[in-house]
């Protein structure tokens, strides 16, 4: 790695900035100068590349005029002004210019840097309807009789529609120009530009504004972005075009793949420059994973093949000190915008309960069995049970419930066991599994049936695996289907007992819901009173409860847990963001953790998704570093043999399961040697 680990650009991003300066209809003269003080703007905000809108040196609004000779040569000394500050500003720069081409006008874009301009494109398809009579001045691309021009001196400039230009120092890093209409026909340019390998698509737009057209412009360009698993970055006029018929919003968006990183601020009355951070590693992964868009690629070849790569040298800002400005979720299988959270979890709730219901119904079971604890993951199983109960028209009487305390059990998840059960409206009993673990030390001979006080992985999973094993003979005996409890979390790390333990069931609800998810999901159910005010009095307690499996005693002899989960596999809340960015995005380890301490190391910037601040933690890039180790052990070398015979259960999120029937198969004996090996290129600390 080259330069600062805390730095944007060695993580395989690119700033962009979508620049809207004010304009003054055909004074090119003044447009340079706007041009060039924000190309300024955009080398200080550290971007790499700036777009400026649809014919910026000249303005858009100037129709005939364009037939004008002065504002033809005025225009291409603008541009000249743009090229000489390009020396000194390294800054990929795309301006808009009328340029006249063996006697044809063009609407045009060039892209200019280090005093070169490295190519030319035209403006594919040029309207003619309502307000819009550009073919009166210009002619479409496909008129164009050469592939290569003289301009201001420089020979051969590559002239087209079908330029892809590439940054040898960032391969990664290939785009493509189209301009404002281009993007509003059926199969837009830059559909074929991304399947010939453009990751970040830029449009030149001027686009005038009338009611409600802003939305339909951010439909046009998330859905483009996200069909071309690419990032598509908007400039359009505003301040300064003539408003004769028309007027302008300078409607300025950047898109990474449907997510909208910056936006303008529409009807300004000065200059605007926005910038967003893309992720060149996730567009890369995206299109990896997502075969169809490669079937694509092959179907479409022959077209794809007349595209043309412009490869040069440009300078990357990779020493300094350089965060994110991108934001990223602090949680991100739970948004922190408390609309879309409530959505995603009665959404959650309701893929659970339907697949709940699918599988009781085929099975022809008549009762549900279910291990209740008085922690988060058996909660929130019970709650699916009796929402598909309710769905189903049938009794909660038929979920039998049982809570089965151990050496371990405290006596605040024991009354939370029994007031959840209670509550609900559900059979349930106490069964003391003490008894029946005693035998089978007894039988195996474990220490501790002679009254030693060993408490190793066989006592612990003694009491997981007696548990499950009444859960199954108890479903035998009632014609019943044991209904699991373990999560996504617990699977990625391997904290289950494996076999006749909380990792078997007849159908697991939880299977693809990571922890994180769980706690909003049960406290979600107790503020909307999803069963009622009298469970949702003890969910809430149940979510401030200490994630434990409580299976070793307080050496005091106070029967009340020593073992925090947590201390052991690490915080949830930094392995939950470690799962979704290694299985969802397939990241290396250091971008993994550049990016947690990017969300984690300010407790400002970042929104918190209904955490009492007293809650709210920071990590460090060496607690950080710390427990991805754990979470690459754990996940990649020692757990995967879990993961391979899974109970069945739900897909909920696009954040992934870890079903070996669906997004994920691995060998059990893989290693975990290469991600590893990459933690040592992650700092111990912020200090050089």
């Amino acid at each position: 790695m080259k330069g600062s680990f805390f730095n944007i650009y060695n993580h395989n991003y690119v700033r962009i900035a979508v620049a809207i300066p004010e304009v003054r209809v055909a004074d090119p003269a003044f447009n340079a100068r706007q041009t060039v003080d924000m190309m300024r703007q955009a080398h200080q905000r550290r971007a790499l590349v700036a777009v400026f809108p649809e014919l910026g040196l000249s303005a858009y609004s100037c129709d005939d005029l364009f037939h004008q000779q002065a504002l033809l040569d005025a225009s291409l000394k603008a541009l000249q002004e743009v090229l000489d500050a390009s020396k000194e500003i390294p800054l990929i720069t795309i301006v808009g210019l009328p340029l006249q081409v063996h006697s044809m006008l063009f609407n045009c874009g060039a892209v200019v840097y280090g005093g070169r301009i490295l190519g030319v494109i035209p403006k594919s398809f040029i309207p003619n309807y309502r307000e819009f009579y550009e073919l009166r001045q210009f002619s479409p691309a496909d008129f164009a009789p050469v592939e290569n021009i003289d301009l201001l001196g420089q020979k051969g400039v590559p002239f087209g529609t079908r330029l892809l230009f590439q940054v040898e120092e960032q391969p990664l890093l290939t785009f493509f120009t189209e301009i404002c209409e281009d993007i509003w026909v059926p199969i837009p340019p830059s559909s074929l530009a991304a399947m010939a390998g453009a990751k970040v698509l830029i449009n030149l737009s001027a686009s005038n504004i009338t009611v409600a057209k802003a939305d339909y412009r951010r439909q046009l360009v998330a859905s483009q972005a996200s069909r071309c698993l690419a990032a598509y970055i908007y400039s359009a006029a505003g301040s300064g075009e003539s408003t004769t018929d028309l007027a302008w919003d300078g409607h300025g968006m950047i898109c990474d793949n449907g997510v909208f990183l910056a936006e303008s601020n529409r009807f300004d009355y000065g200059q605007q420059l926005i910038t967003g951070d893309i992720d060149l590693d996730r567009l890369t992964q995206e299109r990896m994973r997502q075969t169809t868009f490669n079937q694509s690629v092959r179907r479409h070849h022959p077209e794809i093949a007349t595209f043309r790569t412009i490869s040069f040298s440009a300078e990357l800002p990779l020493e300094e000190k350089l965060p994110l400005e991108r934001c990223y979720e602090r949680f991100p299988f739970v948004p922190s915008d408390p609309a879309r959270r409530n959505e995603r979890c009665h959404e959650v709730y309701e893929i659970q309960v339907q697949g709940l219901v699918k599988r009781y119904r085929s099975c022809g079971a008549s009762k549900m069995i279910i291990g209740v604890s008085g922690g988060l993951d058996s909660t929130q199983a019970l709650l699916v049970c009796a929402r598909a109960m309710d769905v189903m028209g049938l009794p909660r009487k038929d979920i039998l419930a049982y809570t089965m305390p151990g050496y371990a059990t405290s006596e605040r998840t024991l009354d939370q066991a029994h007031r959840l059960m209670r509550s609900v409206g559900c059979t349930f009993a106490e069964i003391d599994i003490r008894p029946s673990c005693e035998q089978m030390m007894k039988d195996i001979g474990h220490p501790f049936f002679d009254g030693h006080a060993v408490y190793d992985i066989a006592f612990e999973n003694v009491q997981a695996g007696e548990r499950t094993s009444h859960l199954f003979r108890l479903a035998n005996q009632n014609c019943g289907m044991v209904v699991g409890t373990g999560d996504l979390s617990e699977l990625a790390l391997g904290w289950c007992t494996y076999g006749v333990g909380d990792h078997m069931s007849h159908y697991n609800v939880n299977a693809s819901v990571p922890k994180t998810l769980i706690q909003y999901l049960v406290r979600w159910a107790a503020k909307t009173d999803l069963l009622g005010p009298e469970v949702s009095g003890v969910l809430e307690e149940i979510v401030d409860t200490e994630i434990s499996p409580e299976l070793v005693p307080g050496s005091a002899g106070d029967n009340q847990p020593i073992q925090r989960t947590e201390d052991k596999v690490g915080p949830y809340e930094l392995q939950d963001f470690n799962l979704y960015y290694i299985l969802r995005v397939g990241y290396l380890p250091p971008k993994v953790a550049f990016i947690a301490w990017s969300v984690w190391h300010d407790r400002t910037r970042y929104n918190w998704p209904d955490i009492p601040e007293e809650k709210r933690n920071e990590y460090t890039i060496e607690v950080i570093k710390k427990w991805l180790g754990v979470f690459i052990w754990r996940f990649f070398k020692i757990s995967q043999f879990k993961r391979s015979c899974l109970p069945n259960g739900p897909k909920v999120g696009s954040g992934g399961s870890l079903s070996p029937r669906g997004d994920w198969r691995a060998p059990s004996d893989g290693e975990a040697t290469p991600w590893l090996a990459q933690l040592d290129l992650i700092p111990e600390s912020e200090e050089p």
